[in-house]
């Protein structure tokens, strides 16, 4: 394509309007070399669509038309973005001094990107994920008399098998307590009752929610909740006697010895993909979805405001549908039978 070939190359010198915006960002707005690099490769990405077009008379018109164009050649829309975002600035650093009417770049927006897809563990690997190491009762007893490092197991169980049995955000599971406690200095905001089976969490724009927790969930909490006595200080504040979960020093766990503990089990369970606390929720939703077709009582579930933002899950659960039928529709692979 021609585009690409005519007009300056990255390193061939810029008008002066374009060299001054370039400089005025490097000394006034102390912009790092790699940006102002990449913004002088999209102002000669610009003189190349323009074609000898002097500068002042790039409309908003030529401005979609250019951005077209650089679609068509395969720019993605992250890409675009930039471009656009650099066009734009130097159009609204430019423009004043050169009385021109309009910012053309202004108005004009890019190519949206495609909404990522969440990460969701297939079943298998979900199921072999928790299974990894999870202790029976006998096991159990032998951990309480092993000591912490033993111990860390059952903890560790336990928080894992709630984040996929709940669908709870790494936030929700930190913030919860053993049980609801209430005094004059001290009031839970999320916590287990675990005779009833179910967390009642304080979620995203203070919205409480009671979720369902498991079997395999409330037998690992129960295990863990014999344990849990030990990991507590002597003398300790309120917010420690209070918390499920405890790291090793004795205080409430962070999420990011969650996001630690999570990743060692799933290189330890031989998963062929990073996993970090969300993929349990994603997962959460995608398997649930997949087996009862319920959006809005996933939604609720999850805590979401929207519908619009447990819809993702759709296109996960259509994409799992489309691969079964690839797999077994005796027709699904006729083309390449037939060649």
């Amino acid at each position: 394509m021609g585009h690409d070939s005519d007009g300056p190359a990255p390193n061939a010198p810029l008008p002066s309007p374009m060299a001054g915006w370039l400089q005025h960002l490097q000394t006034e707005r102390r912009y790092s070399p790699h940006t102002l690099s990449n913004y002088r490769r999209d102002l000669c990405a610009l003189l190349r669509q323009a074609e000898h077009r002097p500068l002042d008379q790039i409309s908003q018109g030529h401005i979609r038309q250019y951005l077209a164009r650089l679609h068509g050649q395969g720019l993605s829309p992250a890409s675009l973005a930039r471009t656009l975002a650099a066009w734009r600035g130097f159009f609204q650093w430019w423009g004043p001094q050169a009385s021109l009417p309009a910012n053309p770049a202004l108005g004009v927006r890019a190519p949206k990107a495609p909404k990522a897809l969440p990460k969701a563990l297939s079943v298998d690997y979900a199921i072999h994920l928790l299974d990894q190491v999870a202790p029976d009762a006998t096991q159990a007893a032998v951990a309480l008399q092993h000591g912490q490092e033993a111990q860390t197991i059952l903890r560790d169980q336990a928080m894992f098998e709630l984040l996929y049995s709940s669908g709870l955000r790494i936030s929700e599971l930190v913030a919860l307590d053993c049980r609801h406690h209430q005094s004059q200095t001290y009031a839970s905001r999320s916590w287990l009752q675990l005779d009833e089976r179910e967390v009642i969490v304080l979620g995203k724009g203070g919205k409480r929610r009671n979720v369902p927790v498991g079997q395999a969930a409330a037998q690992a909490l129960e295990r863990w909740l014999q344990a849990r006595p030990a990991w507590v200080p002597a003398q300790t504040d309120e917010d420690t006697q209070a918390a499920l979960f405890l790291g090793l020093r004795g205080a409430r766990i962070t999420p990011r010895v969650v996001q630690l503990q999570l990743a060692k089990r799933a290189q330890a369970a031989g998963l062929p993909t990073h996993v970090h606390p969300h993929v349990l929720r994603h997962s959460f939703a995608s398997h649930l979805l997949q087996s009862s077709q319920d959006l809005r009582a996933v939604q609720e579930l999850l805590g979401h405001v929207n519908i619009s933002t447990t819809q993702i899950y759709t296109r996960l659960d259509y994409q799992h549908l489309a691969k079964v039928y690839d797999q077994a529709h005796p027709r699904a692979q006729r083309q390449d039978k037939d060649k």
